[in-house]
């Protein structure tokens, strides 16, 4: 069994740690990262209805198909979504495609463990429990560790001194995580990064923007899909804040959903006034975190992939919010531009600045 996935940020990193951990490293393909080849396999094979985070697991898909991969772990879900379409059209056009694989469809949306211990117990290939847990807790420790030292890089980047400091020394984290292979050594990566980080040259005196980064998890998260649009922010001297991270997703999604608890029930109260029912996808979650930032943020910058029916919806209801905070809409395709979107991100900081300057005026003047 030579088994594949779709990539999702650093996801990889966790995924290879779990089955490393059980002894079965040989056993997992992990596709290139995101590129431009897989986004054109993704974008030749798919419905061209679909929206992007379809195109690129489908790329990624292919990808692990041509390099041997015979069994694929492919998102799937339930709920209003297409993501709950993703694993059956995938499967179709894979097996189109001549490729002989099995499939194993993975809810995204289930918020239960049922159905999710015996899924992990085959792809352990029938390892112990115990044997299970400890990697699976190994792994778990990694994703936090990189979640931890990118929320410090996010805002090292808005103020260090000298541009591309803060990305350097994270590559070089993400490699350091990647390779230890005990908690003691994963404990003193994360540590000395982190300490490294806040050790960079910052401009003291500048009181950066501060934008957050809503929208769709799978733009949100994966770079590739976003034209990096949190490190162009940084060189911008903005400080990027967001809610979505895997490691906080996957400890309320697989474990404490399950037992009842809801991370998004305040995010949910807020958006209430506006939309009272959950859209699918991330759509609920967009409005009220427009609602609840709108005092802590300078303005927020909301991703969606194109035909993206929830954050369609969700991007129509934010102008008519009473909640006075600037949002940059921003849809995902094959066809964004880099360069365009720049533009748009220049404009949209100079616009935040001038907001700051004309609000601190007015203090000034009551004062």
């Amino acid at each position: 069994m030579r088994i594949a996935t779709s990539h999702l940020g650093n996801l990889y990193i966790t995924i290879k740690a779990w089955v490393q951990k059980l002894g079965l490293g040989g056993n997992l393909i992990i596709p290139p990262a995101n590129n431009q080849r897989t986004l054109s396999l993704g974008v030749k094979y798919s419905p061209e209805g679909l929206c992007l985070p379809f195109k690129m697991s489908l790329g990624n898909l292919i990808e692990a198909c041509e390099m041997g991969a015979d069994t694929l772990v492919i998102a799937g879900g339930a709920g209003i979504c297409r993501l709950g379409y993703y694993a059956k059209i995938q499967e179709q056009i894979l097996r189109d495609l001549g490729y002989n694989f099995e499939m194993i469809g993975l809810s995204m949306s289930e918020h239960k463990l049922f159905g999710l211990p015996k899924l992990i117990k085959r792809l352990s290939n029938n390892a112990s429990w115990f044997k299970v847990i400890s990697a699976l807790r190994f792994a778990v420790a990694k994703q936090i560790a990189m979640d931890k030292i990118e929320r410090v890089v996010q805002k090292v980047r808005a103020v260090e001194l000298i541009k591309g400091t803060a990305n350097q020394l994270y590559a070089k984290a993400i490699e350091a995580i990647d390779n230890a292979d005990d908690y003691n050594t994963l404990k003193k990566v994360q540590i000395d990064y982190i300490d490294q980080l806040n050790h960079v040259a910052k401009d003291t005196q500048t009181k950066p923007l501060i934008v957050g980064i809503i929208g769709e998890f799978y733009v949100v998260l994966e770079p590739f899909s976003n034209l990096n649009i949190e490190s162009e922010l940084g060189k911008l001297g903005v400080e990027v804040r967001r809610r979505t991270f895997i490691s906080e997703w996957a400890k309320f999604s697989l474990f404490f959903n399950s037992l009842g608890l809801d991370e998004k029930s305040k995010i949910h109260k807020a958006a209430l006034p506006y939309l009272k029912r959950d859209i699918g996808g991330d759509g609920w979650e967009s409005v009220g975190e427009k609602v609840l930032h709108a005092k802590e943020y300078d303005g927020l910058i909301h991703l969606a992939p194109f035909t993206c029916m929830p954050e369609i919806v969700a991007q129509n209801i934010m102008p008519s919010t009473k909640e006075n905070i600037p949002v940059l809409p921003v849809l995902c395709d094959e066809q964004i531009n880099k360069t365009g979107m720049l533009t748009r991100l220049e404009a949209f900081v100079d616009l935040l600045k001038s907001k700051r300057r004309a609000r601190n005026n007015t203090q000034h003047k009551e004062s």
